[in-house]
């Protein structure tokens, strides 16, 4: 049960109190299982140090542990006092009031231009005062949106939310498909889409002039018809070219679709960077042309020597096609089998 007209800093409060609470409990129990292990083994006719070298700790720790169990508190019996006035109290209430974004450099900055020397830790501090008496409000809870959080809700879709720490196996298992945005003029910004598989690092590319599901679904039909292995999953991010037609392409091709959840581009780590690869390695270094069929060309050049040429030290420097050779016998028929 959770009381909604307690302030954050009491919640704050009571947390740090439950956890230092579970911390000093665990060591009292973990000193008391080495006494109970200390005083067996003497009963058993070890002597006191012999004992305590069987334990893996002190005589001098366990004697004290014997008189107390329970941690002693490392709060200085002297604790640093206040050195503000409560003028200057009022004074930063005021000027947080006036600019309630602003954190304490800014205001430190504003009290100097009024003639008033004070650090900017001291401003810090003050600060931190007043947010636990309630007065001021944090400036990350200034930032959130009014009103209750929306949720995304997937629905009923054939795509499903990435479970927490799936990882492939095997190559085809889960490709992950992300979207690139290259100029290769000044006045010409093209799409990139790229499949990237993390187990066999083999890779299928698409370029388009729109970022759209039509084009997604394009991709997913090259990327089906070129590789050596069999496809069962994609995983993509929340954009919405891998929606609608891509879906649907999923669907029908019994593919396992599943998207990121919000804010985790950590988790398409292998496709970005594979996208890495194409930006530095293709595009960056090769005169390319504008248009779309003889880039795409280019493309599959590049693609090919990505596959078949250039060695990958996650592979132990094999190319993705001398890997998929040696683990040949262990991959499913392919979908052109």
């Amino acid at each position: 049960m959770k009381v909604f007209s307690l302030q954050a800093p009491i919640y704050r409060g009571a947390w740090l109190s439950s956890r230092l609470t579970a911390q000093t409990s665990q060591l009292a129990a973990v000193r008391r299982d080495a006494l109970e292990r200390w005083r067996r083994a003497r009963s058993r006719g070890l002597s006191a140090e012999e004992a305590a070298r069987a334990v893996g700790a002190s005589r001098a720790s366990l004697y004290r542990w014997e008189k107390r169990l329970e941690p002693r508190s490392r709060r200085p019996h002297r604790q640093r006092q206040p050195t503000w006035t409560s003028a200057l109290m009022r004074k930063i209430e005021r000027l947080r009031a006036d600019h309630p974004m602003w954190g304490k450099r800014k205001l430190a900055v504003l009290l100097r231009r009024e003639g008033i020397d004070v650090s900017v830790s001291m401003v810090g501090r003050i600060l931190t005062k007043l947010i636990a008496r309630g007065v001021v409000t944090p400036v990350p809870m200034l930032r959130r949106k009014l009103g209750p959080r929306r949720l995304r809700i997937m629905g009923q879709r054939h795509a499903k939310r990435l479970p927490k720490g799936m990882k492939p196996i095997r190559p085809g298992e889960l490709v992950q498909i992300d979207t690139l945005f290259v100029n290769v003029a000044p006045d010409k910004a093209v799409k990139h889409f790229t499949a990237y598989d993390p187990v066999a690092k083999w890779t299928v590319a698409l370029v388009a002039g729109r970022a759209t599901a039509r084009c997604a679904a394009a991709l997913l039909d090259k990327l089906i018809a070129e590789v050596p292995f069999r496809i069962e999953g994609i995983q993509v991010d929340g954009g919405s070219e891998f929606r609608a037609e891509f879906e649907d392409a999923c669907r029908e091709r019994n593919l396992c679709l599943f998207v990121l959840p919000p804010k985790r581009p950590q988790l398409n780590g292998h496709v970005e960077r594979a996208q890495g690869s194409w930006r530095y390695e293709f595009y960056g270094v090769e005169d390319l042309p504008s248009r779309l069929k003889p880039l795409q060309l280019r493309i599959d050049a590049f693609a090919h020597r990505f596959n078949h040429t250039r060695p990958h030290q996650a592979l132990g420097d094999l190319t993705p096609a001398e890997y998929l050779s040696i683990i040949s016998q262990e991959i499913a028929p392919s979908h052109m089998g």
